[in-house]
C-alpha cells in the first residue's frame, strides 16, 4: 500500500524558516510529479510547488524567492524549504504525487502537516 507522509511543520515567527518533507512508502514503481499544496482556514486547497522528475520546477507567484521544492528520486522524497515565512502562509500543507505503483498509475496525498506562522 503506498503512503505519502509529511513531517516538519510547527510554529514559527514572521520571518523565519522551516523544512517541509515528504516520503513515498509502499511498493513504488516510478514516480512522476511531486507537489506541494496548502490549505488555509476557509480557503480552498492551492497549489505552492512543483517539480517534475527531471527536476523543472514551478511556484506560485507569493512564494517565489522564499520557498524551494527539491526531490530525492533514489529515497523517493520530496521537500520544502520555506524562508522569510509570513503569517499568510499559515495553512495544513499537503504532498502530493503522480505514481505507479503495484496497483497501477495514481495520485496520492499525504495527510498534511500544520505550518502556523505567528509571534
Amino acid at each position: 500500500q503506498v503512503q505519502l507522509v509529511e513531517s516538519g511543520g510547527g510554529l514559527v515567527q514572521p520571518g523565519g524558516s522551516l523544512r517541509l518533507s515528504c516520503a513515498a512508502s509502499g511498493i513504488i514503481f516510478r514516480i512522476y510529479g511531486m507537489n506541494w499544496y496548502r490549505q488555509a482556514p476557509g480557503k480552498q486547497r492551492e497549489p505552492v510547488a512543483s517539480i517534475t522528475t527531471g527536476g523543472a520546477t514551478n511556484y506560485t507567484d507569493s512564494v517565489k524567492g522564499r520557498f524551494t521544492i527539491s526531490r530525492d528520486n533514489a529515497e523517493n522524497t520530496v521537500s520544502l524549504q520555506m524562508i522569510s515565512l509570513k503569517p499568510e502562509d499559515t495553512a495544513v500543507y499537503y504532498c502530493n504525487a503522480e505514481l505507479e505503483g503495484f496497483e497501477g498509475l495514481y495520485d496520492y496525498w499525504g495527510q498534511g502537516t500544520q505550518v502556523t506562522v505567528s509571534s
